[in-house]
């Protein structure tokens, strides 16, 4: 049971051992000198795990056994090292290579060639698809050398199911500093310095949420870190919580004491069951050291968490439909206000924010808010991460300071467009969001940036789209994920998402007329403005913004229906969104 700095820090030196640090330079466990220790990483996110790197993860120990080499190398298992489309990954410390698409037969290679003779095994190094070189460093790959990791900064280099290893790297240091050494209106000025806004979406500043729930009057306070990750090609939370669950334990901690609650919720959707096994784990551990429970750190201040599991029903993403969903009610939102800042769970002050927003919190007071707003942009600090995905060659989770260009992101760590076609759009900010199209590709990444684009941030899915995809066939599949998540509680998101999508699928049958486009446009933009909740108020976005971008597309589908009053003038005024 931890209960001083004092003792934490004597329990990071002394489990150290157990972690390669990212500058590779103390390994010290049980008298071995650091070059005769080596770690084998191996990631254990679910798309690896779905690639059998758990039978890699069993080979390689029992390979290693055999060898006799158990008391010189350990198999780790870590979260997400981001670089999807090249998993299972391996990475060996502290001689840094990197293997790419291990497969369970390549265990024993592995550990022959390169533990043994200390060879590396050049087919599973990454080949450059540029240079066609073999690059066995990490930090060499394009992939990672305009990525900057802070809430995925665990990731890939701890095992999350192992709370030693996350106090080896700086854990539970934040909550500690927290409680004991500052005040909660300091905490809070600290968040608010940083710059740090809501990464799910609203981008609303966190220190501001805090400080808003913490002037509510009551004695009863909650604060809930919304899992609920439901975007179609979205897995920032999910990799977070498989890859590093402490980071997001001790950021409520720390805002729980911030805000004055002492009970927290994490609200995560049943068809994470990796994530889910892995924050039990780290619960358990957490309460057995006493990160959570009664007087942490030997103040009076006591805080515990609990799993609330989701339905996996889209519109709870929104947080009073949460907070419903969370109290046992139908998820639907709720009119505001009153914010759930002044009445949310069982009419108490509630703070609600999202996996990423947490993941940032430790390191922001360890770090300091100004290292956190030193990245970034004047508007939009510190860093975002992304699910790169669709029609792109580095299929990943990519993590970029704000300010970065989509060119940068699509081409530079993206790896460009496969099999030579050419992009046409990306799509930001998942069903809510919009396209954006080749001539803004620089434009950088910020929230009010891509706002005014006629995108959003969201939580960050990022899609690509190439020559081959028809945009009016995108815009109905975003509207048909919609139109099936809406709760229904509103007509305008339950009556008009319908025909919006009965529409669209007219147009996409060869059935569509002018009138029908037209009918479209006026529709969307009543959907927009009357829905109750977020979720419908942004159904339309994609509608509004593939009509802008790619007007012709859609007129094209009615010349290809027989309708040729299209042409001329009538396009022409129509394009215009």
């Amino acid at each position: 049971m931890i209960s001083s700095l004092a003792e934490l820090n004597s329990i990071k030196q002394q489990s150290l051992g157990k972690v390669i640090l990212r500058q590779h330079v103390e390994v010290v466990k049980e008298g071995v000198s650091p070059k005769e220790r080596m770690n084998l990483l191996v990631c254990a996110g679910t798309g690896c795990v779905a690639s059998d790197s758990e039978k890699v993860i069993k080979n390689l120990k029992i390979v290693i056994k055999a060898r006799g080499q158990a008391d010189q190398v350990s198999v780790v298992k870590t979260g997400c090292f981001g670089f999807c489309e090249q998993g299972p990954i391996v990475k060996v410390e502290p001689d840094n290579v990197f293997y790419v698409r291990v497969g369970p037969k390549d265990a024993k290679e592995i550990v022959d060639e390169h533990i043994v003779k200390g060879n590396h095994v050049e087919r599973l190094l990454y080949q450059d698809p540029y240079t066609k070189q073999l690059v066995h460093l990490q930090e060499e790959m394009n992939f990672y050398k305009k990525q900057m990791r802070v809430a995925l900064r665990n990731c890939g280099l701890i095992n999350p199911e192992d709370i030693y290893e996350y106090i080896a790297v700086g854990g539970y240091e934040a909550l500690g500093q927290a409680l004991t050494k500052m005040t909660r209106d300091q905490v809070i000025e600290e968040v608010k310095a940083s710059g740090l806004r809501g990464r799910g979406g609203g981008g609303f500043p966190t220190g501001l949420k805090w400080e808003i729930t913490r002037a509510q009057e009551g004695q009863v306070k909650y604060i809930i870190c919304n899992a609920d990750e439901g975007d179609p090609g979205a897995f920032m939370d999910r990799s977070i919580l498989e890859g590093d669950p402490h980071s997001v334990l001790e950021a409520m901690a720390i805002g729980a004491y911030a805000i004055g609650a002492s009970k927290g919720l994490i609200y995560i959707r049943a068809e994470y069951p990796l994530a889910i096994q892995r924050l039990n784990i780290a619960l358990i551990q957490a309460r057995e050291q006493g990160m959570l429970g009664k007087n942490l750190f030997g103040t009076d201040f006591s805080f515990d968490i609990d799993i609330k599991l989701g339905a996996g029903a889209f519109v709870c993403g929104e947080e009073t439909a949460l907070i419903n969903s969370c109290e046992g009610k139908r998820g639907e939102p709720s009119n505001k206000p009153p914010y759930p800042a002044q009445e949310g769970y069982w009419g108490h002050p509630t703070c609600v924010n999202n996996v990423e927003t947490f993941a940032n919190i430790p390191a922001i007071l360890t770090k300091g808010a100004q290292w956190f707003a030193s990245m970034g942009t004047e508007r939009s600090k510190g860093t975002k991460v992304f699910a790169l995905a669709g029609k792109i060659n580095n299929v990943g989770l990519v993590e970029v300071p704000m300010g970065l260009t989509m060119r940068e992101v699509i081409y530079d760590i993206g790896g460009g467009i496969p099999h030579g076609k050419k992009f046409k759009a990306v799509q930001t900010g998942g069903p809510s969001g919009g396209v954006i199209t080749e001539k803004d590709l620089d434009t950088p990444i910020e929230y009010d940036v891509l706002l005014e684009k006629g995108s959003m941030m969201g939580s960050g899915g990022m899609i690509v789209m190439d020559e081959d995809d028809n945009m009016v066939h995108i815009a109905k599949f975003y509207l048909e994920f919609t139109m099936n998540e809406a709760c229904g509680k509103c007509v305008p998101g339950r009556i008009g998402t319908k025909r919006l999508f009965e529409m669209l699928d007219k147009i996409t049958k060869g059935k569509g007329t002018m009138a029908d486009l037209d009918a479209i446009k006026q529709l969307a933009y009543m959907v927009k403005e009357a829905s109750l909740c977020g979720l419908c108020q942004t159904a339309p976005n994609p509608i509004i913004s593939t009509m802008k971008h790619f007007w012709h597309e859609y007129v094209q589908l009615v010349q290809d229906a027989g309708h040729p009053q299209c042409k001329g003038s009538h396009e022409a005024k129509s394009s215009k969104v």
